[in-house]
């Protein structure tokens, strides 16, 4: 059978049950594509992964247990024939790299229109890499060109945090409550204690008086 004609296989890996739900049809009215597993953290997407032997992997980046550039990391160890797509909310210069590095076939932003995703899958079940909207044909290029672009924490000790994470610490700092900064982000709270969860783990802090008191000792809250 031609490879071009051979069902897709493919395990979703997202720590959201909404999105997860959601992905899969989305998959499945899709023709020659099969979602064969679901894992909402990290350790059930490496023990699927290991286990089912998808040919595409979808991981989220903010997975909860073993976080996602970790079970990246060991996917490739544990099921080196899965080739994985890495989805994000925001993907820095850096993050890409360092994902491509880590084993990623591709880096793929949620909110890509449904045919970019449906492109990069193929296109990575087909052997190539892709980054953002495209297709990439020479990889080591793309490495040396996301080397040299500005990262958003250039100039700046962000451990890790994303923009709208930092948002998140600096309303922290200001006194907004959860529904407060769900309303002024338009997110949902639950969304709002998703990224907070993100938040402790990424500073080894356990509660909000500590997480202020660390934005402001590290300027973390300053121009955001």
């Amino acid at each position: 059978m031609d490879k071009k004609d051979e069902t897709i296989r493919i395990l979703i890996a997202d720590d959201h049950a909404i999105f997860r739900d959601g992905l899969r049809k989305l998959l499945e009215a899709e023709s020659g594509f099969q979602v064969v597993g679901e894992a909402a953290d990290g350790g059930e997407a490496l023990r699927l992964a290991a286990q089912l032997k998808p040919d595409i992997l979808l991981l989220d980046l903010a997975m909860p247990r073993v976080p996602g550039m970790q079970a990246l990391r060991d996917v490739a160890r544990a099921a080196p024939h899965t080739r994985t797509i890495v989805l994000a909310a925001v993907v820095e210069p850096r993050q890409t790299l360092e994902a491509l590095q880590l084993g990623a076939r591709g880096v793929v932003l949620k909110e890509s229109a449904t045919s970019l995703l449906l492109k990069s899958i193929r296109a990575v079940r087909a052997g190539q890499y892709w980054v953002g909207n495209a297709a990439v044909s020479d990889l080591v290029m793309t490495l040396r060109d996301l080397r040299s672009l500005p990262d958003e924490e250039s100039g700046k000790k962000r451990f890790g945090l994303t923009p709208r994470e930092l948002e998140i610490v600096s309303a922290i700092v200001a006194g907004y409550t959860n529904k407060d900064i769900s309303e002024k982000f338009h997110i949902s709270e639950q969304t709002v204690k998703h990224h907070l969860t993100n938040i402790f783990d990424k500073l080894g802090v356990s509660n909000r008086l500590e997480l202020a008191l660390f934005a402001v000792n590290h300027r973390l809250a300053e121009n955001n």
